[in-house]
């Protein structure tokens, strides 16, 4: 229970990370795109064995490293999203991804069981409840980014439906869970670099040190955040069905008290609505 409470703090965290650069004016591009570093770097010395990795065949070798770019894009859309948007319908239009990698299991790999009437409740909750959490932008003095949400949900959901494809393919031929997770961030790292490089040239970032040392406090709890979800579904003997259920709803709740506590995001009832329908969904979905 502990490694799953840690996993879903960590998470919460690095909303907490987005949604502190605004206030302390840190390009949160450049602190996401220097995390992974971080990432990679704790990781590794969590488990120094894990290198020299052994590669697997060259379409899993090159799906590895195009999921650690999709991590780059996902990344970025939500730190951008949480700026704009807020933590909690960030967190919802994350969370509720997890409807992508069920419709592929249901009706193109054909792994995920029945399409029973639940499944489709929870799809409809969960497609509802972004529309209900969407911020309104009544009496705000930025206007919401809703393109930002939809962006959000379908590059985790994406991102997330190919990961556990190669998860469940390759993990225990490339070393098990550490190895894999450090040969996705060599993706991630190769396309970052190459994006900073490119913004750096066309003016398109301003670098300033605050900014380059916020990627520390956000490569640590991304790395502990995935750490501690693999050690939590350990725990359950890969029970994803109860393991995700308890993160997905714990991440949208704790993210919702969170951005109220500290942050004073100030939810409408409409959008405590669709944070319940997100939660409502995720529980017909996956149990």
């Amino acid at each position: 229970m502990l490694a799953l409470v840690l996993t879903i703090v960590f998470s919460v965290l690095l909303l907490v990370n987005f949604r502190a650069h605004a206030k302390f004016n840190i390009d949160t591009r450049i602190a996401i795109l220097l995390n992974y570093p971080v990432c990679f770097l704790t990781g590794y010395f969590h488990q120094m064995d894990a290198i020299p990795f052994h590669w697997p065949s060259a379409g899993y070798t090159l799906g590895i490293l195009g999921i650690g770019i999709g991590f780059v894009i996902t990344f970025l859309l939500s730190g951008y999203s949480t700026v704009k948007n807020g933590m909690a319908p960030t967190s919802l239009a994350n969370n509720i991804s997890l409807v992508i990698p069920v419709m592929v299991n249901l009706f193109i790999w054909k792994t995920g069981g029945d399409l029973t009437l639940s499944v489709i409740a929870g799809l409809l909750l969960s497609f509802a409840a972004i529309y209900f959490c969407s911020p309104s932008g009544a009496g705000s003095i930025i206007k919401p980014v809703i393109w930002a949400l939809v962006a959000v949900f379908v590059a985790y959901g994406i991102t997330n439906t190919a990961f556990n494809y190669l998860n469940a393919a390759i993990v225990q031929q490339v070393g098990g869970s550490i190895s894999f997770t450090l040969m996705l961030l060599l993706g991630s790292m190769a396309t970052s670099a190459i994006v900073l490089v490119y913004w750096t040239i066309t003016g398109g970032v301003t670098w300033s040190l605050r900014s380059v040392l916020a990627a520390i406090p956000l490569g640590l709890p991304n790395f502990f955040s995935f750490y501690f979800l693999l050690k939590a579904l350990d725990a359950y003997q890969q029970n994803g069905a109860v393991v995700l259920t308890i993160y997905n709803l714990g991440v949208i709740l704790l993210s919702a008290v969170t951005a109220l506590v500290f942050f004073r995001e100030k939810l409408t009832k409409k959008q405590w609505l669709g944070i319940g329908l997100g939660c409502a969904g995720i529980a017909l979905i996956i149990l």
